[in-house]
């Protein structure tokens, strides 16, 4: 494995303490792995701050993590869980300052709204060069299967992808799953 450490962000309706999260913590041991909460729900807040804010979050987390770590940034892994791991994307493919990173790892990537396909969150993808892992239900109203693999064809290069059958959005009962799934992926970095 070449990665030094791993970043992990939570979604929208979660914090750092998500299932998923503390999983995949805890599958890729002992690798040092950062679990951090975003601006808004350390101040209470319901809502996300917007994405400017969520993105110099990431920013931020990682690249103290890295001197914590005594690393660079291009030797950790950064990812997470729906909005975290779409923050996370839009970190690495930042086109004034891109957070430099070995790779990205999205847990349920929020393609669009619920309902609202012509909404697509893409806008970004074609400066996204890093190896990317997408992990998503098969069932996920935040973007089907086939809506999904369109939206990789903008990817300068191919993510590795994984479907779990019969999941939706949140992927109920499948942290073991996801855990694994991201585990193997990092060792192929």
């Amino acid at each position: 494995m070449n990665a030094r450490g791993l970043v992990l962000f939570p979604g929208a309706g979660s914090n750092a303490q998500h299932s998923a999260l503390i999983a995949i913590e805890q599958a890729v041991a002992p690798l040092p792995t950062l679990r951090v909460d975003f601006p808004y729900r350390l101040a209470g807040k319901k809502f996300p701050d917007k994405a400017p804010v969520l993105i110099e979050c990431v920013k931020s987390a990682v690249r103290e993590f890295a001197k914590q770590l005594q690393c660079e940034t291009e030797q950790l892994v950064i990812g997470g869980r729906s909005m975290g791991g779409r923050m996370c994307t839009m970190a690495a493919s930042d086109e004034i300052d891109p957070l430099k990173v070995l790779g990205v790892a999205c847990i349920g990537y929020p393609l669009h709204p619920p309902k609202k396909p012509d909404q697509l969150r893409t806008a970004h993808f074609g400066n996204l060069h890093n190896p990317l892992l997408f992990i998503s239900g098969a069932r996920d109203e935040f973007g089907t299967p086939e809506e999904l693999a369109l939206a990789w064809k903008l990817l300068p290069n191919q993510p590795t992808v994984h479907m779990i059958e019969k999941g939706r959005h949140e992927l109920r009962d499948a942290d073991v799953q996801v855990a694994l799934l991201v585990t193997q992926w990092l060792q192929n970095l």
